[in-house]
C-alpha cells in the first residue's frame, strides 16, 4: 500500500495520540485542534478507544486513537511541531511511558523509512501495541510495513493475544459532565426522554408548555429521576406533513427551556439533546448549554448543519431519512434492500460529516424508524438491526433507535391514541435493546426505565 501524495507536493503520515489525565477528551480534541492551526491537514480521525495502561499498569485508563494527516513537513519537520504542540499542552515527561496529558507520535510518513536516535519510522512498537493496530485498522483496513510488505496490519492485530479488559470505542455524550458511555456489550442502554415543546408532535403535542419554564424543569427532573440519561428538547416537530414554523418560532420555544433545565440544580448533570435540523438553533443551542444535536434529517434540510457542529465540536446524531416530513412517506422504496440500503446511505452521511470535520467519536447513528419506512420495514430495521451495524465501515459507531408510540405500533396493536400505545412500545424497546441498541429515545421515561433494565439484565450486563 502506497500512502504517498506527492502529485499535490503534501505527504500522507498517520499519527497515534492519546490521553490518560484530566479531561482526556477535551486534551485530545485540543491537540488536534492545535495540529489543524499549523497547515497539517486532519483528512481523518479513528473512534477513539478507552484501554488499560500498558507498559506502566500503575495509572489510569488511556484514550487512545489514530488519524490520518496531510503535510509539506518533512518527518522531523512535522516530530517538531508534535513535540511543540505537547509542550504547549503542558506535557512533562517524568515517567517514561507515564500518565500524560498528551500524547502524539509518527507511526507512517508515506512510505518512508527512518532509522534514527531521535526518530524512527515505522514506530517500533506500533506492531505490539492493539490501542495502535485497532484504530490504525480503522483507517487502513489493508495496510502494510512500507519496510516489509508482507506484514499486514489486519494480521497482525489478529494475532495479538487477547487483552484481560478487552478495548472499547467511546461517544461522549457531553464535553465535561457524565456520562459517556461504552460500545461494550454489558454496557447498561441509556435512556433519552423526549420533552417536545410543540403544539403538534403527534404524541405529545401541546402538553409540555414552553413558556412555563418551573413546569418544564420539573418534568425534566423526574425523568433523570427515574433513569433518563439525557434529555431530548424539540422546538419543531417532525412528525409526518408538519408545519414548518420557522427558525425564530423555534429559537422561541428551546433556548429559554435549555437554559432553565441547564441551571437547574437536579438537571444540571443531565446531557441535554436538541432535536433540530437547522444549524442557527443548533448553534444557539449548545451556546445556550446543550451537549448534543439529535438531527432527524442527518444534515441534509439544512446544509449548514454539518459545517455547524464541525466547528462547535459537539455530538451529533445523525438520523437516516429521505426528504422531508411532507415528503418521506412517499420515499419507502429500497430496490437493493432496506438494510444495505439504509447503512449506505448512513455511510455516506457519517463520511459527509467526518470530512467536514467532525471526529468520528462525536457521531451517533440513528435508522429512523418511521422516516421514509412503512410498518414491515420498521419490523425488518428491529428485527435485523444487528446486521445494520455490521454495514462495513459502521461497526464502531453506536446507534440510537426511536420506536416510541409510533404509527407502526399503534397499527399491530390497534390503538389509536399515542398516548395509549405503551405495552407495545415496550415490546419494540426490547427488541432495540436484544438488537444491540446503545441510546433508545422514549416518552414513558419510568416505565420504559423499568423496560430497558430489564431487557439489559436478560441480553447485556
Amino acid at each position: 500500500m502506497h500512502y504517498s501524495t506527492a502529485s499535490t507536493g503534501r505527504r500522507r503520515a498517520f499519527v497515534a495520540f492519546g490521553s490518560n489525565v484530566g479531561d482526556r477528551v477535551a486534551m485530545i480534541e485540543e491537540g488536534l485542534r492545535a495540529l489543524e492551526c499549523r497547515n497539517i491537514k486532519l483528512v481523518r480521525t479513528s473512534s477513539l478507544w478507552e484501554t488499560e495502561a500498558m507498559y506502566v499498569v500503575n495509572q489510569g485508563r488511556f484514550l487512545n486513537g489514530v488519524c490520518e494527516v496531510e503535510t509539506s513537513l518533512g518527518p522531523f519537520d512535522l516530530l517538531d511541531q508534535l513535540k511543540e504542540i505537547e509542550s504547549s499542552m503542558g506535557r512533562r515527561k517524568t515517567i517514561e511511558k507515564g500518565p500524560r496529558n498528551i500524547d502524539l507520535d509518527i507511526l507512517l510518513y508515506g512510505d518512508e523509512v527512518v532509522n534514527t536516535e531521535r526518530l524512527a519510522i515505522p514506530h517500533p512498537l506500533m506492531l505490539e501495541r492493539e490501542f495502535v493496530l485497532r484504530p490504525l485498522c480503522e483507517l487502513i483496513p489493508h495496510g502494510n510495513l512500507p519496510s516489509d510488505p508482507s506484514t499486514n496490519f489486519q494480521g497482525r492485530l489478529r494475532a495479538l493475544p487477547a487483552a484481560k479488559s478487552p478495548m472499547s470505542a467511546i461517544t461522549p455524550l457531553s464535553h465535561a459532565r457524565s456520562p459517556t458511555f461504552l460500545l461494550v456489550h454489558k454496557q447498561a442502554t441509556k435512556l433519552m426522554a423526549i420533552l417536545n415543546l410543540t403544539p403538534d408532535s403527534f404524541s405529545d403535542g401541546g402538553l409540555h408548555d414552553p413558556q412555563d419554564l418551573e413546569r418544564l424543569v420539573t418534568t425534566a427532573s423526574k425523568f433523570t429521576e427515574v433513569g433518563a440519561s439525557i434529555v431530548d428538547l424539540g422546538g419543531q416537530s417532525t412528525r409526518p406533513n408538519a408545519e414548518d414554523i420557522g427558525e425564530t418560532e423555534e429559537l422561541n420555544r428551546v433556548i429559554p427551556a435549555i437554559r432553565a433545565v441547564r441551571c437547574a440544580s437536579a438537571t444540571k448533570e443531565a446531557c441535554i439533546s436538541v432535536d433540530t435540523y437547522r444549524a442557527r438553533v443548533a448553534e444557539e443551542a449548545i451556546k445556550a448549554g446543550a451537549d448534543m444535536i439529535n438531527d432527524v434529517s442527518g444534515g441534509v434540510m439544512d446544509p449548514d448543519m454539518i459545517p455547524t457542529v464541525a466547528r462547535l465540536g459537539c455530538t451529533i446524531c445523525i438520523m437516516h431519512m429521505r426528504g422531508t416530513p411532507g415528503t418521506m412517506a412517499k420515499l419507502n422504496k429500497y430496490p437493493d434492500g432496506l438494510i444495505p440500503t439504509v447503512g449506505k446511505e448512513l455511510l455516506s452521511r457519517a463520511r459527509a460529516a467526518e470530512e467536514a470535520g467532525i471526529r468520528r467519536w462525536r457521531i451517533i447513528l440513528d435508522p429512523g424508524i418511521g422516516f421514509a419506512k412503512h410498518q414491515a420495514q420498521n419490523l425488518e430495521i428491529l428485527r435485523r438491526l444487528p446486521e445494520l451495524q455490521a454495514t462495513k465501515g459502521l461497526e464502531t459507531f453506536p446507534w440510537l433507535l426511536g420506536t416510541s408510540r409510533k404509527g407502526f405500533i399503534g397499527l399491530i396493536t390497534n390503538t389509536r391514541e399515542p398516548r395509549d400505545r405503551t405495552w407495545g412500545t415496550a415490546a419494540a424497546v426490547t427488541a432495540a435493546v436484544a438488537g444491540g441498541a446503545d441510546i433508545v429515545r422514549v416518552h414513558d421515561v419510568p416505565e420504559m426505565s423499568q423496560v430497558v433494565k430489564m431487557a439489559d439484565a436478560i441480553w447485556k450486563v
